[in-house]
């Protein structure tokens, strides 16, 4: 699967993208560290089965944070050095 500006065969263009990347950055990277805060004081209070499924998350978290960020380097190749708000 090629990781782009966007994913292809979607509706989205550049005025109107298909994902807001930078808010789904922001919400994954938010995501990251409650799931990871939470999975340590849960080990630490002994629930290891409930720990390990945040850390799991914490995970997909991380895989989410380098997709987007692998899409927002293709969109500044395609569109330049444009800024982009937190919700393009």
């Amino acid at each position: 699967m090629p990781i782009g500006a966007q994913p292809p065969g979607r509706r989205g263009t550049v005025d109107q993208p298909y994902s807001a990347l930078n808010l789904r950055l922001i919400l994954a990277a938010f995501g990251f560290v409650v799931c990871t805060v939470l999975a340590i004081l849960l080990f630490r209070a002994g629930w290891t089965v409930p720990g390990w499924l945040l850390l799991a998350w914490a995970v997909a978290a991380v895989v989410d944070m380098v997709v987007v960020q692998l899409r927002r380097r293709a969109r500044r190749r395609a569109e330049g050095d444009r800024d982009h708000s937190v919700f393009e």
